[in-house]
């Protein structure tokens, strides 16, 4: 076995993904899997919280570079919805004081995720570096990127099962729609593998911004049932409320007669596409700025920081001399949010439509000023053997007319679609 002074490298390249002329593919042709030795030349600069992390990063890095030596394709073919590539990396050495000695990292479709991030706006290059300049910072399940532009999400093998099942004709509601959607913003998809355990990785847009803070969030299934949050979820910092909660707030979402009707057109064709799909389950995310709020929030930060730099400048003859230390990231014009610095500072409210996809002002007769984030998530549950007995089940239960949330997916589309209309004053 070659070997060299960074550990050795096996890797397993599909045919799609190495650049291989369609006329040389066969309908029979398996894929082919080739082993050589590469030096492990991309470092991850700083340490992550966990190793999984850790090759996550360093597979984002390998995996971009290794893209960007191949050609755009011209058009996408059905054995890029198949594709994968693969690396399995032995006897570490390189950067080991962040890395894990042992590790396997693969990717994907991915000239597939690649056309879906060139449709929605992202960079590679951007990409690359909004999820490896820092760690992203994990909660749970959950990690954000450390611009906050982007969200990876651990998900079940059957997740990854269904995101191969729905991702052509997803592709494809994607090019008809130009781009224009409230569904997730899928961009890539991973399996990493450290000390024999897998860990699949759907790495998505951030339907929050990156800049303006939501103050208020509802999860919105337009079911009654069971959908109220939990005393111990209000207590939260941010609690993630729900349909109940939402009605006995008098919540109401104030945009113009434009804006609704252009964020009604996409929802009605981005569930018209889930119900083909046999989808059901989802939510529509919701998040609030509070304009005003977040105004009276930098005031006080403001004031703080003052008292704060007052204090320390009556010690500055006992400090030491500053130390240079790495830029954090997002404050150099790299990233898929980071190019904004360059620019004027915005201001109370305002947003980058091109990077907060998500977002829309309120009207400006509305009775407070706030932005709204919306999108619909959780997108890849199918109406299974499991869910038609989870029906069954709830009608029993809770009685034929009651607005239960598992039900098959027309009827689930229905509801769900007369009472998001209704949410807006």
């Amino acid at each position: 076995m070659a070997s060299s002074a960074s550990g050795s490298t096996h890797r397993c390249v599909s045919p799609a993904h190495r650049g291989v002329s369609p006329a040389h593919l066969t309908p029979k042709r398996k894929t082919s899997k080739k082993k050589h030795f590469v030096q492990q030349k991309v470092k991850v600069f700083h340490r992550a919280g966990d190793p999984v992390t850790s090759v996550l990063m360093w597979g984002v890095n390998h995996s971009i570079n290794d893209l960007s030596q191949l050609p755009v394709p011209v058009m996408l073919l059905p054995d890029d919805f198949k594709a994968n590539s693969k690396i399995k990396v032995s006897h570490h050495l390189f950067n080991k004081e962040n890395l894990p000695g042992q590790f396997k990292f693969k990717e994907y479709c991915p000239q597939v995720f690649r056309n879906l991030r060139e449709r929605f706006g992202i960079e590679d290059q951007d990409y690359q570096v909004s999820l490896t300049r820092s760690p992203p910072m994990r909660d749970r399940d959950l990690r954000t990127s450390c611009d906050h532009t982007l969200l990876v999400k651990n998900i079940s093998s059957e997740e990854v099962e269904e995101m191969h099942h729905i991702l052509n004709q997803y592709h494809e509601h994607i090019v008809t729609c130009h781009g224009s959607t409230l569904l997730p913003q899928f961009l890539a998809m991973y399996r990493v593998t450290v000390d024999g355990e897998d860990s699949y990785l759907l790495v998505m847009r951030n339907m929050f911004s990156h800049r303006l803070t939501v103050h208020r969030k509802y999860d919105l299934k337009g079911s009654l049932v069971s959908r109220e949050a939990s005393f111990k979820e209000k207590g939260k910092e941010l609690p993630t409320y729900k349909d109940v909660d939402f009605r006995n707030k008098m919540q109401k979402i104030y945009v113009n007669e434009e804006e609704r009707a252009r964020l009604m057109e996409k929802l009605n064709r981005d569930v018209e596409f889930l119900v083909r799909m046999r989808i059901m389950d989802y939510s529509l995310l919701l998040g609030i700025h509070d304009v005003e709020r977040a105004e009276e929030e930098e005031l006080e930060e403001g004031e703080q920081l003052e008292d704060e730099e007052a204090e320390s400048s009556s010690h500055e003859e006992e400090e030491e001399p500053d130390t240079p230390h790495p830029a954090p990231c997002g404050s150099s014009p790299e990233g898929i949010a980071g190019y904004m610095n360059s620019f004027k500072p915005m201001g109370a409210g305002e947003f980058d439509p091109y990077v907060d996809v998500y977002a829309i002002q309120s009207d400006v007769g509305a009775p407070q000023r706030e932005v709204y984030f919306m999108g619909l998530i959780d997108v890849l549950t199918q109406y299974d053997t499991k869910k038609k007995a989870a029906h069954a089940a709830k009608t029993v239960k809770h009685g034929a007319g009651a607005e239960i949330s598992t039900v098959h997916p027309e009827q689930y589309a229905k509801r769900f679609l007369h009472f998001i209309a209704n949410i807006f004053a």
